[in-house]
């Protein structure tokens, strides 16, 4: 036992007090003895020494609350783990560190109590309750025992009847209460145990979705920056400055005060526009990854997708709608041109404008490409409508147009600007009328480049490209054969012949085909300019279309309002194949893989497709690809791939995908290679040419066979 005052607590350690027993210091004064002699140790106080370096403080320092707030943090947890980022090629910290700390774990097991071992321990645990309980009954009869009789024990201590009884009653209770008397070992819940449940919750790792690619290439470069090559670098600089400041002044003549400023600000914003061409560029081609995602199912079918009904069906073939082209921007207006990119094989060019002369407003040339259907990848607009556009051969970046209000114009795809880099005016021979047709020719004797337009003024003009002038030089006049007027003087005056197509021999350079409304189709020369090579009475109505065979010299075709489409011989002045499809035809385009295979569109909204290899009388696939409302107006073939695009008159492109039987080519036999060629191309036709001229057919008869055909149709016919 310690004295009290060591077991009284210190209320203010900081004060050196020695608390004393009141007895030993008045018996230490009568005594005169010292403190501690002749005293035990345990009766002497404990005295409390206080440390060199406590602080002072004072009874409010001392009354101070200051509160420990308990995280659920390990403090023992690393902080500055770092792994290595192959992405960045260098170590990052890691933010997420696990905080768990674990205290006390025990592995523990359960046993059911229908077993064998349960039921041991089930009954030992019975027989220790009922030792415990009996050990209590007799611990409280030897207590009554002991009350009743502690004189007979004191006046008869010689006695030695009861003792002996009294000592084995103490020996049998302790041999028999010897393991009952031992108490059952209770487990304790361990209080470091204790952890809160957002602690045994693991947070989820971020999750990251990486790819691994090769890393970019990697050069070092060292170098020592001394004061020379500093100052060799701004010369350097300087000779650049002054080359370019010498190109520009010769390029431009002498400007304003204005012009100067102008051009400072020009050569101060060149960088950043040099960004802005890497950034549209990037962003074009994410542009398309993503348009190529969302039109994935299209592009799978115009790659892979070949239509397996061919194989059951008798030489008849299908068109697969593909992608659907069109711009909030040329809403309400015609698609009036359209032309494949001869270099890049997935652009094409397509012209807006309006054939109805009273609402004509507005023109836009639009350039698409496959590779994103979803918005035009150059776009420029006109005041007049654009009515037909060609792109040079060797110059793909350039597009000639012709207009309703009857100029032409080329634009350069290399200056995306929105004015044409050439146009005619009416100073430089503009036409009068809506110019029809547009073809580049190949340069001429000086390599200018030059390009050929015809238009209802019945003027075929070429036009040549000389030091940023278009300089016109007419051709031929178009004039209607066989009607003259005579005026009361005696002069007699020619009506004008109004030319709506033409097209140039693929191989002589010289000879060119003209069509004109009133449906007559002229064979012309470059080299005469007063009379025609020959005339043909084509159609009825004017001539929409005219296209030489990209195989045959001889064949060329022809297509008119008059619903009919008609192959020619060029020496022959009857047709070879008359065809009539029900409707006006918007216009015709021959097939660049087979010489016999052409396409046809009609105001009704179909498309037609003949193989004169296979159906010399009927179109092997007839098919609406539009609604009725809808007149289709152009079609054209792609150069290499099996699909064609058709656009109507309310501004929509059409990409359609031809079925293995529209384009059959010649069976494999075995043992003998197939060939393949322009040889075999233009021998497939002669073959039909000769087979149609043996038997001999009449101008007449064609006539009778197309009226025959028209009354089995339940329609009149047109004379």
């Amino acid at each position: 036992m310690l004295p009290a005052s060591a077991k009284a607590p210190h209320k203010q350690p900081h004060k050196q007090s020695i608390s004393i027993g009141r007895g030993t210091r008045k018996r230490d004064e009568d005594s005169g003895t010292e403190v501690g002699e002749g005293t035990d140790e345990w009766a002497q106080s404990k005295v409390t020494v206080r440390p060199p370096d406590q602080l002072e403080l004072t009874d409010a320092e001392l009354k101070e609350e200051f509160t420990r707030i308990l995280t659920a943090n390990n403090p023992h947890a690393p902080q500055n783990i770092v792994r290595y980022s192959f992405k960045e090629g260098t170590y990052k910290p890691i933010g997420f560190v696990n905080q768990l700390a674990v205290h006390y774990t025990q592995v523990g097991n359960l046993i059911p109590k229908d077993s064998d071992e349960g039921r041991r321990q089930h009954y030992r645990n019975e027989l220790v309750a009922g030792s415990q309980e009996s050990a209590k009954v007799i611990s409280e009869t030897e207590n009554l025992e002991e009350d009743e009789e502690p004189k007979e024990l004191e006046t008869e201590p010689g006695s030695q009847t009861d003792v002996p009884a009294a000592g084995a009653a103490e020996k049998v209770t302790e041999e028999e209460l010897m393991t009952p008397k031992q108490p059952k070992e209770r487990k304790l819940t361990n209080q470091f145990n204790f952890s809160e449940r957002a602690s045994q919750t693991y947070n989820n790792p971020v999750r990251d979705r990486e790819c691994q690619t090769e890393p970019p290439p990697r050069t070092n470069f060292s170098a020592t920056a001394n004061q020379w090559e500093i100052y060799d670098a701004y010369v350097e600089e300087l000779e650049k400055q002054e080359k370019t400041k010498e190109k520009e002044k010769a390029k431009t003549p002498v400007a304003k005060k204005s012009g100067k400023m102008a051009m400072r600000k020009l050569t101060s914003t060149e960088s950043q526009t040099d960004d802005i061409i890497k950034l549209s560029q990037a962003a074009k081609i994410m542009e398309r990854m993503v348009n190529q995602n969302t039109y994935d199912d299209i592009a799978q079918d115009f790659k892979y997708y070949e239509d397996p009904a061919d194989e059951y069906r008798d030489q008849v073939g299908t068109l697969l709608p593909l992608w659907k082209f069109q711009n909030d921007k040329a809403k309400r207006l015609s698609v009036t041109a359209l032309c494949w990119n001869p270099k890049y094989r997935d652009l094409f060019a397509v012209g807006y404008g309006s054939y109805d002369f009273m609402k004509q407003s507005r023109g836009m040339l639009l350039l698409y490409s496959l590779k994103n259907p979803s918005f035009p990848e150059y776009m420029f607009s006109s005041n007049s409508g654009i009515m037909c556009l060609d792109i040079h051969v060797e110059h793909p970046y350039l597009v000639a147009v012709g207009h309703y209000d009857g100029n032409v114009a080329i634009y350069n795809l290399k200056k995306p600007h929105s004015q044409p880099s050439f146009c005619s005016s009416a100073k430089s021979g503009k036409h009068s009328d809506p110019v029809w047709q547009v073809k580049w020719q190949k340069d001429d004797m000086d390599q200018n480049l030059n390009f050929f337009s015809v238009s209802s003024d019945g003027r075929i003009v070429s036009w040549t490209l000389v030091k940023r002038k278009l300089v016109h030089v007419d051709v031929i006049k178009l004039k209607v054969e066989g009607s003259t007027t005579e005026v009361p003087e005696g002069l007699q005056l020619h009506p004008v012949g109004c030319g709506t197509a033409f097209d140039f021999h693929k191989e002589i350079d010289y000879m060119f085909l003209v069509g004109t409304e009133e449906g007559k189709i002229y064979k012309c020369s470059k080299s005469y300019s007063s009379q025609f090579l020959n005339t043909y009475d084509a159609h009825n109505m004017a001539v929409d279309t005219v296209s030489w065979n990209p195989y045959h010299t001889k064949v060329f075709m022809s297509c008119s309002s008059d619903w009919t489409v008609k192959i020619w011989d060029h020496t022959i002045k009857t047709p070879m194949f008359i065809y009539d499809l029900n409707s006006a035809v918007g216009d015709v385009a021959w097939a660049p893989y087979s010489s016999t295979v052409f396409a046809a569109v009609t105001t009704d909204g179909k498309a037609h497709i003949f193989d004169l290899a296979i159906n010399k009388y009927e179109a092997i696939c007839n098919q609406p690809v539009a609604a009725k409302k809808n007149r289709l107006t152009h079609v054209q073939f792609n150069p290499i791939h099996p699909i064609i695009i058709v656009g109507d008159d309310r501004g929509h492109i059409i990409c359609l995908k031809l079925s293995p039987n529209l384009r059959k080519m010649p069976k494999e036999k075995k043992g003998q290679e197939v060939q393949k060629g322009p040889a075999v191309e233009i021998a497939k036709l002669d073959k039909l040419l000769n087979l149609d001229r043996g038997q001999g057919w009449s101008w007449d008869w064609i006539q009778r066979e197309s009226q025959r055909r028209q009354s089995e149709n339940g329609r009149p016919s047109r004379g």
